[in-house]
């Protein structure tokens, strides 16, 4: 990991949601991101990706806001119980696979729960440039729901809807009701993103959509699974990678180092350079252009087409 930081503050935002507020120890300034971006951070063994979040960006303190998940296999359940007041962790710098499109001319911002979060900062670089933006914001409850009080100061812009006042949000409503150059942001369940892809790809009302995951979306084999070769070009290692086995199995047998977390495509950890070779991309996390590009892939999940591929690694 790349620094290690402190737990400056902490608080609770909404039902089982707390933010954290993370400086150097010496005070000093933090490295450089952008709205959407993300962090690792090292809890007991476990790593786990967290959105920088806030409406107000400081380059002294970093805030994550993280939800105790009901199912943890341990990062959220350790964050909740061990990262009190003045407890170090070790952080990694920012990545992002979330950028905000500096020249969309009109944003809608679909929030659902904890996907609230790297929402904010995309709200406030939208404020600072005065681009046209609104936010439909759903949740269980209004009690589960974080940053209602900083979000009721921006105005009629802001839409809450929590499920148990309001009931299931009806996305085509939403959709339909911005300009039909808007570019459409969200982030939450899954059931939500899933249901918004259908509604932007709908003929009657299509826009632009970028969305960011928690859990694994599903991915349509195009052909099944079968050995190839991989060279890890920088470590000078070939290997077979057979049909039941993942790059990140074999590399990690092997004695090839690829930093790994989620194991399932969708945090971007493990993202890899492809100098040879055609990726078969089953992740989450790059867009379809990127994945045609087959520059870079996921050796999480993601196979090879060819067969054989070189990575830079």
């Amino acid at each position: 990991m790349d620094l290690e930081l402190r737990v400056d503050q902490r608080c609770t935002v909404a039902d089982g949601i707390i933010e954290l507020t993370l400086v150097r120890p010496d005070g000093d300034v933090l490295p450089p991101w952008e709205a959407g971006a993300h962090i690792d951070l090292e809890l007991g063994d476990l790593l786990r990706q967290y959105s920088l979040t806030g409406l107000e960006a400081r380059d002294d303190r970093w805030r994550v806001s993280i939800l105790r998940e009901p199912d943890s296999r341990g990062g959220s359940r350790y964050a909740h119980d061990s990262l009190q007041e003045g407890a170090t962790v070790h952080v990694s710098v920012p990545r992002n696979h979330f950028r905000l499109d500096a020249k969309a001319p009109q944003v809608l911002f679909v929030a659902g729960g904890i996907g609230i979060t790297p929402i904010l900062p995309m709200i406030a670089q939208l404020e600072a440039a005065g681009t046209p933006w609104s936010l439909f914001y759903c949740g269980r409850s209004r009690t589960s729901m974080a940053y209602l009080d900083e979000l009721a100061k921006l105005g009629d812009r802001v839409s809450i809807r929590p499920d148990d006042e309001f009931g299931i949000p009806d996305l085509d409503s939403v959709v339909s009701a911005t300009d039909a150059d808007a570019v459409v942001y969200s982030c939450g369940p899954e059931g939500l993103l899933s249901a918004l892809e259908i509604c932007c790809a709908h003929p009657i009302h299509t826009r632009t959509l970028h969305v960011e995951r928690f859990v694994p979306k599903v991915v349509e084999l195009t052909e099944p699974n079968h050995d190839f070769e991989v060279e890890f070009a920088q470590s000078g290692v070939t290997v077979t990678v057979p049909a039941g086995r993942s790059i990140l199995e074999v590399a990690d047998e092997t004695g090839v180092d690829i930093i790994s977390s989620c194991s399932e495509g969708t945090c971007g950890t493990c993202e890899t350079p492809v100098l040879e070779g055609v990726p078969d991309h089953r992740d989450s996390v790059l867009t379809t252009e990127e994945q045609a590009s087959c520059t870079t892939m996921m050796p999480c999940v993601s196979r090879a087409k060819s067969p054989r591929l070189v990575l830079d690694v």
